[in-house]
């Protein structure tokens, strides 16, 4: 009966932990982390499937390590995810990371400066199509790096920094505008 007595009061905050981190459909994620969420391919040979298990088939093949990805559903082992180009898959656990990375997914290059501030001098140009390490956003801006070189990019420039989530949960599997079975 005392053991009883002790844990009856963390009840309430093991439940309301529990309770803090939701799929899209109400359900709490398996991991206890939120969804959506940003992480990154490990590797440049992630196989995308048609869904949360080996024994679904092998949709794509992405061959770009650190491309950043939105988690927008998850199992224990799987996670659904977003590309850049609106591709909703099923990935391993395995094989993303949540080391933060940002992609350009514009035909032309971005500016990096030097301060997280429009008027600040530029210090590089992230290329069309490439991606670059970040640390972290605030107030519209991100801290990005490659090596030596640190600057700060647009929150809204880049595809991995969103705020809101950018894909829908409930999307099919495949390529954007898979059509609903």
């Amino acid at each position: 009966m005392r053991r009883f007595l002790i844990l009856l009061p963390l009840a309430p905050l093991v439940l309301g932990l529990a309770g803090a981190a939701t799929m899209p459909d109400g359900r709490p994620t398996p991991t206890g982390l939120p969804v959506p969420r940003w992480l990154s391919l490990k590797s440049d040979e992630v196989r995308a499937r048609a869904g949360p298990g080996l024994d679904h088939r092998i949709l794509w093949e992405y061959r770009a390590a650190r491309l950043p990805v939105q988690v927008v559903a998850e199992t224990r082992e799987w996670r659904k995810i977003c590309d850049p180009d609106g591709a909703v898959a099923w990935v391993h656990r395995s094989v993303v990371s949540s080391r933060r990375s940002a992609f350009n997914p514009a035909m032309r290059p971005v500016d990096l400066h030097a301060r997280p501030d429009s008027e600040t001098r530029v210090v590089a140009r992230l290329s069309a199509r490439a991606l670059i390490a970040m640390d972290d956003c605030e107030d519209g801006w991100c801290r990005v790096a490659a090596g030596r070189l640190k600057g700060w990019i647009p929150q809204d420039a880049v595809w991995g920094a969103a705020e809101p989530a950018l894909c829908d949960a409930l999307a099919p599997v495949g390529p954007p505008g898979t059509p609903r079975r």
